[in-house]
């Protein structure tokens, strides 16, 4: 089956503010609006694995990292959000507009703690936000 790219529906943009809140709500409710901030957005992450909180079989508490890790490069660099349906189902990714660049974070960190690796958040951040510009800028993907 062929990728079919979509806007995310009413259900898909509900599923995944469920998963960003699930993040947030790691703040105090009174901290809640330091979400709004890249580098806040990536140390919560951060904390959050290094605190342990999340056992490597808990996959869906590791995708609702990966959707503010997705949330942080969409904020950084303009990308939105879409869904991705193929053979395997349909999942959200981000993609740059305009363009064919995708990337897909939300199983980002949730691949790697189940592979038993540390993750450093600010590093996986800045290799794919380096690799999503080097494609943004790469003609190959630019959509005609």
């Amino acid at each position: 089956m062929k990728q079919v790219v979509t806007l995310p529906s009413p259900e898909d943009a509900e599923r995944i503010e469920a998963q960003r809140r699930w993040v947030r709500d790691h703040f105090d409710e009174d901290a809640r609006h330091l979400y709004e901030h890249r580098d806040e957005k990536l140390r919560l992450l951060q904390t959050i694995l290094d605190a342990g909180w999340i056992d490597a079989s808990e996959a869906v508490k590791l995708q609702c990292l990966g959707i503010t890790l997705g949330d942080a490069l969409v904020q950084e660099l303009g990308l939105e959000w879409i869904m991705v349906e193929d053979e395997y189902g349909r999942d959200p990714a981000i993609r740059k507009p305009g363009t064919t660049v995708m990337a897909f974070p939300l199983t980002m960190i949730s691949k790697r703690i189940e592979r038993g690796e540390a993750v450093v958040v600010r590093d996986l951040y800045d290799g794919v936000a380096d690799h999503v510009r080097r494609m943004a800028s790469d003609r190959e993907y630019q959509r005609h």
